[in-house]
């Protein structure tokens, strides 16, 4: 596994992420040595969505308001279907996606989180996947879906479901590690 000690990672999530989609990321990617933050529009903590109802809680580092994305080095945006249908419209939440996509800094979003990269004008011309029922979401929005458990287009790291995260969180890892930046292609 690479090593990213020197990166700050920022999870933007809120109430009803994927427990799995949330947690296993936080885990690899403090196991790959990254100091990671997760930041919600709320301060306290956030409940996760586990098989069906609710799950367990997990702390917020840092609410939206006090953070920049200019102080970290990659952003993750786990799904779930409530988690990012919130944040989409939520215009800070929004523009701080779009401000990791400016500075070219690598992006993961799995499942439904795409639709927060929607939301940013980021998935136009990109090779993504997602959750297989906003595939047709994301094409309209330009995207170009793939249906692989991990896809790739300039440091942006897309996966559709709980079934891909090991190669998930591998490929985001790696494209933090090796600092790989998008190009300025549109």
């Amino acid at each position: 596994m690479p090593d990213i000690s020197d990166r700050k990672v920022a999870i933007l999530s809120t109430h009803g992420f994927e427990q799995s989609e949330l947690e296993t990321p936080l885990e690899e990617l403090k196991k790959a040595g990254a100091t990671v933050h997760v930041i919600a529009p709320d301060s306290g903590e956030i409940r996760g969505w586990d098989g069906g109802d609710w799950g367990q809680s997990v702390k917020v580092d840092k609410t939206l308001s006090s953070v920049d994305a200019v102080d970290y080095d990659a952003l993750m945006l786990p799904g779930g279907q409530m988690n990012p249908d919130t944040l989409r419209a939520n215009k800070d939440a929004v523009e701080f996606v779009r401000a990791f996509w400016d500075a070219k800094k690598p992006i993961g979003a799995i499942c439904h989180a795409p639709w927060l990269l929607i939301e940013a004008d980021i998935i136009n011309g990109r090779d993504v996947t997602s959750y297989h029922s906003i595939r047709r979401d994301v094409e309209n929005a330009g995207g170009r879906w793939q249906d692989s458990e991990v896809v790739c287009d300039n440091a942006l790291v897309t996966s559709r479901n709980p079934d891909d995260l090991p190669a998930f969180c591998a490929k985001l890892i790696e494209e933090i590690a090796e600092g790989k930046h998008r190009s300025r292609a549109a």
